[in-house]
């Protein structure tokens, strides 16, 4: 009975299963260990090419509290190549929601600052609007990831809950994963082309492949309390998804110093983020009712309220040295951890999955040379090192707010006289404003950091650089973490700009033209020869290459004329594109043999 339960699995794979004593072997494309936004967003991106694979999760469903919330552009825009935007946009919460970040001494209570947030601002909507033709939503984990699990198990995938990875061994032709099903106990193994590690900040697959980790003191622990309360009557004059709330004036118990507010479910769910006192241990874990008095302190009037769920976790510095080792592919929290600032978990897992699907697929299917999957590692690393430090930098950036209204001084004296000197015209008074609203204004780098969310650049074989001396250029940004300056240097995304037919149909976007599945090339007038070249190469290397040309009566036109101060090539030249929509080469103008210049940057790039 237990060896046909498992040989199921394959059946439905249309793959095979193979008995060896009392082990059972199942045979597939490739395993996944890990549900989460990155194994189950790999899963659906890999599914999309026609690879077929098996989940394992060890938990019985997905999220059951809602971690990850903030779902950038740049992690929309992956999931808008399989059209699951659309089911993004429609589970999320938008606008008003997302206006503001604020502090106060309670949700009913005084208000001492807020800022916008998420490309509310006024002065920074422009910027979010030109940079995609995606908006940030409020969409979290819980919503998420049954819809990521969903497109995947209806694509080609299976997956199985309930099962514990234990160790694998690999070869030169694949890997063989040991799992236990924790119902029925029974232990089984799975063998594939690849094993991706998706299983979170205590990934068993990454202590077996024993990759270094570069690591940094944490910031202690914090307390996810899931609550269940009718905020309704406050957010009018309260509009935001995130509300710090500090009361200096007050005593505190030591597990519940300060609390991050978040918006669940508009209005009746909101998670209350607790942070202990600092050097608190935790050692003592406080009772529902004790967690529940907190609560109603920092809601601040007489509303109801019932705790659903409590969860602890840490805040971390950490960053894995490299992502890959042999056939075994990492992603996700158990190669970058770090805290929930500046919204860049989820997103950072779902682009990594982004970036690994099209190279482990067309690598599975002879459409490139098996030294491309190095690149994973090359160009996501970096990107991973650089959200753990901002990640952890806008934590540290919110001490400067806690020191301006006081509620990091040692007694409680001492707290209430701080606060009190902010409404004073004293010297005191006149400093702690200040610092107060230079501290807020720094934490525009957490709440609107478009520039950490796109301004990734990849460098690795799979970007070639240019081949004219003459296009080499830097890019100056007064600030990289807060402005995106879009650009078609390799190794940067395709920059979004609106197109459209000379006779109006309708705008499209840069970026729904590139991706699924296959290389873009944009070229212009005068680079017809990019056309047939392109057509060539892709008979020859068994790629898809969609051509498209932009300008004054071509296949699209570039009505504002955007594309024109954006391309930075001439009418001739050519941008190519690679599947995951970065920059992968471009020319500056026509090639004198288009064909043989395309062909060799693009066999190249495929390590073919």
């Amino acid at each position: 009975m237990a060896p046909q339960t498992i040989s199921s699995i394959a059946a439905v794979n249309g793959d095979g299963a193979t008995t060896n004593g009392d082990v059972t072997t199942v045979h597939t494309d490739v395993v996944i260990v890990g549900a989460g936004p990155a194994g189950a967003s790999l899963a659906c991106f890999l599914s999309s090419y026609g690879i077929k694979g098996i989940i394992v999760d060890l938990n019985s469903t997905s999220a059951d509290t809602p971690r990850a919330h903030i779902t950038s552009m740049a992690a929309l825009e992956c999931l808008r190549d399989i059209g699951l935007d659309v089911v993004a946009e429609k589970l999320a919460t938008k606008g008003d929601c997302m206006m503001h970040t604020r502090w106060a001494h309670s949700m009913a209570g005084r208000e001492y600052a807020r800022i916008y947030s998420w490309g509310n601002d006024p002065r920074r909507k422009g910027e979010y609007e030109r940079a995609s033709p995606c908006s940030p939503v409020d969409l979290p984990q819980t919503l998420l990831e049954p819809e990521l699990v969903r497109y995947a198990t209806l694509n080609g995938f299976q997956i199985r809950w309930n099962t514990e990875f234990q160790s694998f061994e690999q070869d030169a032709d694949g890997v063989t994963a040991h799992l236990e099903d924790k119902i029925t106990k029974l232990t089984y193994a799975i063998k594939a082309k690849y094993l991706f590690g998706a299983d979170g900040a205590r990934s068993k697959i990454m202590t077996q492949l024993d990759i270094p980790l570069d690591k940094h003191p944490g910031g202690g622990p914090a307390i996810n309390v899931l609550v269940k309360a009718d905020l309704s009557h406050l957010v009018k004059h309260r509009m935001g998804n995130l509300h710090w709330i500090m009361q200096p004036d007050r005593e505190h118990p030591e597990f519940g110093w300060m609390s991050i507010v978040r918006m669940v479910k508009p209005w009746h769910e909101w998670m209350f983020i607790l942070f202990p006192s600092p050097g608190s241990d935790l050692s003592r874990r406080p009772s529902k009712e004790e967690y529940l008095g907190r609560i109603r302190e920092l809601i601040g009037d007489d509303t109801p309220a019932e705790i659903l769920r409590v969860n602890v976790w840490n805040i971390n510095e950490i960053v894995a040295e490299t992502y890959s080792k042999g056939r075994v592919y990492c992603l996700g929290d158990a190669v970058h951890r770090h805290p929930p600032f500046n919204g860049l978990g989820s997103n950072t897992c779902i682009q990594d999955a982004f970036n690994l699907a099209w190279k482990i697929a067309y690598v599975m299917q002879n459409k490139a040379g098996p030294e491309i999957l190095s690149t994973y590692s090359q160009e996501r690393q970096p990107v991973g090192k650089s959200i753990v430090k901002r990640a952890n930098d806008g934590f540290r950036d919110h001490a400067h707010i806690w020191n301006a209204i006081g509620i990091t001084l040692p007694t409680l004296a001492e707290r209430k006289a701080l606060l009190s000197e902010l409404a004073t015209n004293s010297q005191v008074g006149r400093s702690s404003r200040k610092k107060l609203q230079e501290a807020v204004a720094q934490s525009e780098h957490e709440f609107h950091g478009l520039g950490i969310e796109m301004n990734q650049v990849y460098a690795s074989s799979a970007i070639q650089a240019d081949n004219d001396p003459s296009l080499n250029q830097t890019i100056e940004n007064s600030d990289v973490v807060l402005y995106h300056i879009p650009s078609t240097i390799p190794g940067r995304r395709l920059p979004h700009v609106w197109l459209n037919t000379a006779v109006p149909s309708g705008l499209v976007s840069t970026i729904d033209l590139a991706g699924k599945g296959g290389f873009t090339l944009f070229t212009g007038i005068g680079g017809e020869a990019w056309k047939p070249a392109a057509t060539k190469i892709s008979e020859q290397l068994g790629i898809p290459i969609r051509v498209y040309s932009i300008g004054f009566d071509q296949d699209y036109e570039d009505p504002y004329f955007d594309w024109m101060r954006v391309r930075e090539v001439e009418d001739s030249g050519c941008v190519l594109i690679r599947p995951d929509r970065f920059v992968a080469w471009r020319s500056k103008a026509v090639a004198e043999d288009a064909e043989a210049a395309l062909g060799k940057v693009i066999k190249a790039i495929l390590s073919k």
